[in-house]
């Protein structure tokens, strides 16, 4: 089984900063894309930033310049910086991600979530 354990969500004031991880553990054998998403209450859940597995990157226009993802292949770990946090950035974070099992099929999952509070 795949789990996806996410971490380093909080309370930060606005223009502070937070790093998100998410760390892959399971039976697998390579990480395609990953991506981080987040949910505000009454909202539906948006993309905020994915990678591929080449390293490519694309962030939703409301992060840009502020947000940046990252990976570590060799810990199969995947982050998001974000700097200058607004307000409007509060919502619950989870990561999503796809690949390939040693077998030969493919896997993909969600994290649990955690939860980023930005407030003075």
């Amino acid at each position: 089984q795949v789990q996806l354990v996410e971490s380093g969500g909080g309370v930060v004031q606005p223009g502070g900063s937070l790093r998100l991880s998410c760390a892959v553990s399971g039976s697998i054998s390579s990480i395609y894309g990953m991506g981080w998403y987040r949910q505000a209450p009454g909202k539906q859940r948006e993309l905020v930033a994915a990678i591929t597995g080449g390293g490519s990157t694309n962030y939703a226009d409301s992060v840009k310049d502020r947000f940046t993802i990252s990976r570590d292949n060799a810990k199969n770990t995947v982050y998001l910086q974000m700097n200058s946090l607004k307000p409007e950035d509060t919502a619950v974070y989870y990561c999503n991600g796809a690949g390939s099992r040693p077998r030969g099929d493919l896997w993909s999952g969600w994290g649990q979530g955690t939860q980023v509070t930005v407030s003075s």
